[in-house]
């Protein structure tokens, strides 16, 4: 098994029987708040050609009454890319899609699985897995605004309903609302006494439900999330699922996913090195400066490549040369140039 702190091999077998026929996306790195903005997703564009990515979790209020180009606005080297709501009213959810859909996104997926207050407070997020028929009735609705798929991301249980039966009837009772395609967090969710942090880590995976949902499902695209941390991991759910679902790994090892494309894709094309991946966010991040015309500092975005390094000789230098000068307001891709400098070859 590859350890996630280990550089990537050369090459990787896959397994035969790797179940795969229900999903064109084996491989996916979850929403995640503070995360997976658009230049996080570009920039994982530059190891991975094939993953499906995600936004962070955006709230129907946010997009129907905010600034949708802030919200919603990407590049198109990051399709394919799924745009996650948060939300309760199938008529706001429908809405919502459907900008997703004109504005070029391939899915749009339902969050049913986050626990924090805050979403609570808002009537949605994992709180909804008490309510399976009003969660079926926004899927209803999403499916009868757009022809893309609408997906549903959503923990095993939350409180003491958290039995193998209640995930279940919920998965059921949401499929024939139209609902195809399941992402299961294999942790239940405490609405009470754990924070969002604590729900993550806490709370014991359960990656037997998931798979048994798979088998008692086999029509449905089931695909499971959470505590997955290596290729060699990957694999192992995906003889039991159709796909798996990547989160914090992603984000502290990105070029983990160097290999993925050939891997679970059969792309054959050569990854890029760690040095060309910095070197092609260069000409985007020059963009993004002289776009705002000094109104935008680009440790936007080189806080997301500070982990490209990760377990590499010189990592430490590569982040603390980016953290100490992507914050002056004049700087450029030159930072990036000069915290290169500072990596021993080849990287």
């Amino acid at each position: 098994m590859i350890s996630p702190t280990a550089a990537v091999p050369s090459s990787i077998d896959l397994a035969p029987g790797v179940s795969r026929r229900l999903s064109p996306y084996p491989v996916s790195i979850a929403p995640m708040m503070d995360r997976t903005d658009r230049h996080y997703r570009y920039f994982m564009r530059q190891i991975t050609r094939c993953t499906l990515l995600y936004t962070e979790m955006v709230t129907t209020g946010a997009i129907l009454h905010g600034d949708r180009d802030h919200l919603l606005g990407f590049s198109p080297q990051e399709n394919p890319l799924s745009l996650q709501l948060g939300g309760d009213n199938p008529e706001d959810l429908a809405r919502c899609s459907r900008i997703a859909y004109e504005r070029g996104y391939d899915e749009v997926n339902l969050n049913v699985g986050c626990p924090s207050d805050r979403v609570q407070n808002g009537h949605f997020g994992a709180c909804l897995m008490a309510q399976p028929e009003r969660v079926a009735d926004c899927v209803a609705a999403m499916r009868a605004a757009v022809p893309i798929p609408v997906t549903v991301k959503h923990r095993i249980g939350i409180d003491n309903r958290d039995r193998y039966g209640d995930m279940a009837h919920f998965v059921a009772t949401v499929a024939a609302a139209g609902c195809h395609h399941f992402t299961v967090h294999a942790r239940k969710a405490w609405l009470q006494g754990l924070n969002p942090k604590q729900n993550r880590t806490v709370p014991p995976l359960r990656y037997g439900d998931v798979q048994r949902l798979k088998q008692e499902f086999p029509q449905l695209t089931i695909e499971v999330n959470g505590g997955i941390i290596d290729l060699g991991q990957m694999q192992a759910q995906l003889q039991q699922v159709d796909a798996v679902m990547v989160g914090r790994a992603a984000y502290d090892n990105p070029y983990l996913f160097a290999l993925v494309d050939s891997a679970f894709f059969g792309d054959g094309d050569r990854p890029k090195t760690r040095r060309e991946v910095a070197e092609a966010m260069l000409p985007y991040i020059d963009d993004w400066r002289d776009r705002w015309a000094g109104r935008f500092k680009i440790n936007k975005i080189t806080r997301h490549m500070l982990q490209l390094f990760t377990g590499q000789p010189g990592s430490k230098a590569w982040k603390r040369y980016l953290t100490e000068n992507s914050c002056r307001p004049e700087a450029g891709s030159e930072v990036v140039q000069q915290a290169l400098g500072l990596m021993p070859e080849p990287l």
